[in-house]
């Protein structure tokens, strides 16, 4: 089958898989990649105050893009196999109806602004096709963004209920973060807010019934990253990603150890990729929060999420 092109337009981060179907049952995932690319942007920096994209998050995305475009291109994928989503910060800032038109223009690219079940969704996709089966029975998977977390409860590879919040790691240094290294006190106002998400969260589950999965499961760059320095992957490892298990102690010491470094004690850590320094303060509370109010012990990482599932999902597209 001839490859296809997947972008995710995040928040923070844009990425992009180009990829055949898998022919290796043994490779742990269905998908042969054939080129891989993301960059850290910022595109929602400051929408949390001013209710829109700047004009320089827009330029480094347009950059990024071009930049996956020219790869695409030099893959010679057609324009009908190119599939572009954009998440929170695109679909919640006045103008990024705007932003959408500008990549049209410019990059000559069609994204998709798609809404929160619908991210919840996909993302569920892309990282169910990686875990373990034991696992998929009974999970709680969450995909911290930039601008939003997705919160998706799972009972035997189904989606019991799904919601996403307006809490991501941009809108909580932008919020909270004051301080280098981050004061006890900043710290903990990304927990209470945090919480007070994580409440209505609760609230939207009680419509069903108040059901804790038994595994807690994280996908995106915050869990990604936590397992890479936990394990010290260099050069970063997808597949040791997946699945990879977190114990509450084990957590507890990665944020210990980050939240007494500055800035750029962070940034020098190898596993820590430029322009996440800051970001993971904020995914750090966001875990905590969620470990400490549910009450799990561990929680597992894995690599594939939204970019991966919205791949999967062009090639149910087509067939249809």
């Amino acid at each position: 089958m001839d490859a296809h092109a997947s972008i995710d337009i995040g928040s923070n981060t844009l990425r992009l898989l180009i990829a055949t179907p898998s022919s290796n049952k043994d490779s742990g995932q269905p998908w042969q990649e054939i080129a891989y690319a993301h960059f850290i942007v910022r595109l929602g920096e400051g929408l949390h105050h001013t209710g829109r994209l700047s004009d320089a998050g827009m330029t480094r995305a347009i950059e990024a893009l071009k930049s996956f475009k020219t790869t695409i291109d030099e893959h010679h994928i057609a324009d009908e196999h190119i599939f572009a989503v954009a998440t929170a910060a695109v679909r919640e800032a006045e103008n990024g109806l705007e932003f959408q038109q500008h990549v049209a223009d410019e990059v000559g690219i069609h994204l998709q602004i798609i809404d929160g079940d619908t991210e919840a969704a996909t993302s569920l996709v892309g990282a169910g096709s990686v875990l373990y089966p034991e696992t998929r029975k009974d999970m709680l998977l969450f995909d911290i963004g930039g601008g939003s977390t997705e919160f998706i409860r799972v009972q035997d590879d189904s989606i019991v209920d799904a919601i996403s919040r307006k809490l991501g790691v941009v809108r909580l240094i932008d919020a909270h973060l004051h301080s280098d290294p981050p004061s006890p006190e900043d710290f903990q106002a990304m927990k209470e807010s945090v919480n007070e998400h994580l409440a209505a969260v609760e609230t939207h589950w009680n419509r069903s019934e108040m059901n804790i999965p038994d595994f807690m499961v994280g996908t995106a760059g915050t869990v990604t990253t936590l397992a890479a320095v936990e394990m010290n992957l260099i050069p970063y490892n997808a597949e040791k990603v997946n699945n990879h298990r977190i114990s509450l102690t084990s957590f507890q010491m990665l944020r210990d150890n980050l939240l007494k470094m500055n800035h750029e004690q962070r940034q020098n850590i190898p596993t820590i990729e430029t322009g996440r320094a800051d970001l993971i303060i904020g995914g750090l509370a966001i875990i905590e929060a969620m470990m400490e109010r549910w009450n799990y012990d561990a929680f597992i990482s894995v690599d594939a999420g939204l970019l991966e599932g919205n791949w999967l999902a062009s090639y149910e597209l087509e067939s249809k």
